[in-house]
């Protein structure tokens, strides 16, 4: 390629740029996609999403009341795990527990304090509603955590023979367990495939629709030259709408930061290949601005959301939906997110979330590339 013709694609590189980053500037919903949306759905997962089990609304039943059965009692009510309302009756929380106004029964029984002095294992009743796995689980581990640890200072107090096994746990990474700790560094990916996918996909589609599209492809402009004028300023974008996010989640959540800026924007940027290639494909095929948007939410968000294990865990799926999850671009991002905000950098891990994020936006380029090759009409 000579020198003149080499100069002549720059010119025309820099000039759908230019056009593009105008258009951007000049319009507002691009500016609410990618900030004002951003804010919108952080304070959603940071505030109004948790899957803390913590505070858990339970009745507290005491049919004997002694020295031991208080005892136990107390432990329960100064428990962080529950919010305990006290009864002498268990049918006296069985509306509640219907209406979920408690999410379960505690009943220590009157038994309970001649089972403990004569050495046999004491039982308590534990009566949860099995509508809500999730939270009967917690509550039914979360008692027995409770009876475990009463014990257990019972005993030391009694200069007990300690038990032959002694458990002792440590979390890694998150040792609070607090959930919004993977859940807001999960919600950027989310925020990015609206930014990337979505947006690109209106803002191409809106040009199809108004005409301007089929007078730019009458033009010498290549369709290389054009999918790279057209994302390179929604790629900017991206980048300055995650690191607004990175920001608020650092500051206003407290979500530690434990890897390196370069780790997050290099995932970051792999990650907003595929989100725009999906984007361009999807304006090039349907060239309709509602319909794009539909799609873009359809194939891009909701699995983003619910694909990628950033609520469900992946491991839990049936053997089907875990396959499809392998061409998720945000099943790869959302685990490296957490892990570089979390457990800090771990560059094979990263390297080969990068790899396959870039694999599966060059399909997606190539398929926008082929749909949107050189031709009016």
């Amino acid at each position: 390629m000579s020198d003149s013709r080499r100069l002549d694609r720059v010119r025309r590189l820099a000039a759908l740029v230019r056009k593009e980053t105008y258009q951007v500037i000049r319009d507002p919903s691009s500016i609410l996609i990618a900030f004002v949306l951003p804010l919108i759905l952080l304070f959603l997962f940071g505030y109004g999403v948790s899957l803390d089990a913590t505070r858990t609304r339970i009745g507290l039943v005491v049919e004997d009341p002694t020295p031991v059965t208080r005892d136990l009692a107390a432990s329960f009510q100064a428990s962080r795990y529950f919010e305990v309302v006290n009864g002498n009756d268990r049918r006296e929380f069985e509306e509640d527990l219907i209406t979920s106004r408690v999410r379960g029964i505690v009943v220590i029984p009157a038994t309970f304090a001649a089972d403990y002095a004569a050495g046999t294992s004491p039982a308590i009743q534990v009566i949860v509603d099995g509508s809500d796995p999730n939270t009967a689980s917690f509550v039914q581990n979360y008692a027995r955590g409770v009876v475990a640890n009463w014990a257990a200072l019972r005993g030391a107090d009694a200069a007990a023979r300690p038990p032959a096994i002694s458990v002792e746990q440590r979390f890694w990474f998150n040792p609070q367990l607090t959930s919004r700790f993977f859940l807001v560094p999960g919600s950027i990916a989310i925020v990015m495939t609206l930014v990337g996918t979505l947006l690109t996909s209106l803002v191409v589609a809106r040009e199809w629709e108004r005409g301007t599209m089929e007078a730019i492809m009458a033009t010498p402009v290549t369709a290389a030259e054009l999918l790279i004028g057209k994302i390179l300023p929604y790629f900017i974008l991206g980048l300055a709408s995650m690191t607004l996010c990175m920001l608020l989640a650092i500051f206003l959540f407290g979500v530690p930061f434990r890897g390196s800026i370069l780790a997050l924007y290099a995932l970051s940027a792999s990650f907003l290949v595929p989100a725009l290639g999906q984007g361009l494909l999807i304006s090039a095929a349907t060239k309709n601005q509602f319909l794009a948007s539909q799609l873009a939410l359809l194939s891009a968000f909701l699995p983003a959301f619910l694909l990628s294990g950033f609520l469900f865990e992946i491991n839990s799926m049936p053997t089907v939906i875990q396959w499809i999850t392998t061409v998720v671009p945000a099943r790869y991002f959302i685990s490296s997110l957490q892990t570089v905000f979390l457990a800090g950098d771990i560059w094979p891990l990263f390297l080969q979330a990068i790899a396959v994020m870039l694999l599966i936006g060059a399909v997606f380029f190539a398929l926008a590339a082929r749909s949107t090759r050189k031709r009016i009409g």
